[in-house]
């Protein structure tokens, strides 16, 4: 049975830079990394229907409690479970957090199946704290972090990345039916959901799309004093994840509503920006 994770190579909701990643940790977080990265697949790519992937993250969390439970993992997903049950085993991890990521995936499911959009910020928020926070959280357990103020702000950080990749993908998004911008919010700025679809920028568009980015730039804010409370490399890390998204959050305000259209990420050449802000935290 496997014991051994492969690399970490992308996931949006998994901030971690392998070089910086101290050697004894890189295989309990690409075992979590693949883990994530496989119920994201699950829930988002090729072409199956709404039940079917349901079925089949029912049956990932199964798998999940089963192999917890010290359970040999089946063959189907052996070199998922192989690798996360000897890192569970070793790590105590809290599977509890792994949870509540599937929760969030087969939440995203329920809602683009039913065309469902978000009432308001405390139920996108209710939505972060399954699909992003764990991750800060499975993090900080492996340093060895448990203290209050820092899962606070470890939570203010993840909500925020979640926030981030929510404004930076609107282009892909809206097309898809999935819909993070919130009814209050959108009712607020007068914009209706036809308008969005439309994708023809509006200065109410504008003002709705800045009012959300001020918002996850609030919550990086509030996060990012973590970087002050963890040493060496975790720390380092973190200046580079929280710039990463800050940098972000600035082009897509530069859009001016244009995130309707272009979806931004980072480039080489914000390398050197990057580096300088994190230095000077």
């Amino acid at each position: 049975m496997p014991t051994q994770a492969a690399a970490v190579i992308h996931y949006e909701n998994f901030p971690v830079a392998s070089w910086l990643c101290p050697a004894p940790l890189r295989q309990p977080i690409a075992a979590i990394y693949a883990f994530a990265r496989e119920a994201d697949d699950i829930a988002d790519e090729g072409d199956a229907l709404a039940p079917q992937r349901l079925e089949t993250l029912r049956a990932y969390r199964q798998e999940l409690h089963a192999i917890a439970g010290g359970a040999q993992p089946q063959a189907r997903w052996a070199t998922i479970f192989g690798p996360l049950q000897y890192n569970l085993q070793q790590h105590h991890l809290p599977v509890t957090l792994l949870d509540d990521l599937l929760s969030a995936f087969m939440q995203d499911i329920e809602k683009t199946r039913d065309h469902a959009t978000y009432a308001d910020r405390t139920e996108l928020l209710d939505y972060c704290s399954r699909s992003a926070n764990p991750v800060g959280r499975l993090l900080l357990h492996l340093y060895g972090v448990h203290d209050a103020a820092s899962l606070a702000q470890s939570d203010a950080v993840c909500t925020a990345l979640q926030l981030i990749n929510f404004w930076q993908d609107l282009s892909e998004d809206i097309p898809r039916g999935r819909h993070y911008l919130t009814d209050a919010d959108c009712a607020q700025f007068g914009v209706t959901r036809a308008a969005l679809a439309a994708q023809k920028v509006t200065p109410s568009i504008q003002k709705l799309i800045a009012s959300n980015v001020d918002w996850a730039r609030d919550c990086m804010q509030k996060g990012s004093k973590l970087v002050h409370c963890l040493p060496g490399r975790i720390g380092w890390e973190l200046r580079l994840v929280v710039q990463g998204g800050l940098c972000i959050l600035d082009k897509v305000e530069a859009q001016a509503g244009r995130s309707l259209h272009t979806r931004q990420t980072l480039r080489k050449t914000d390398a050197p920006r990057l580096l300088w802000n994190a230095l000077w935290m």
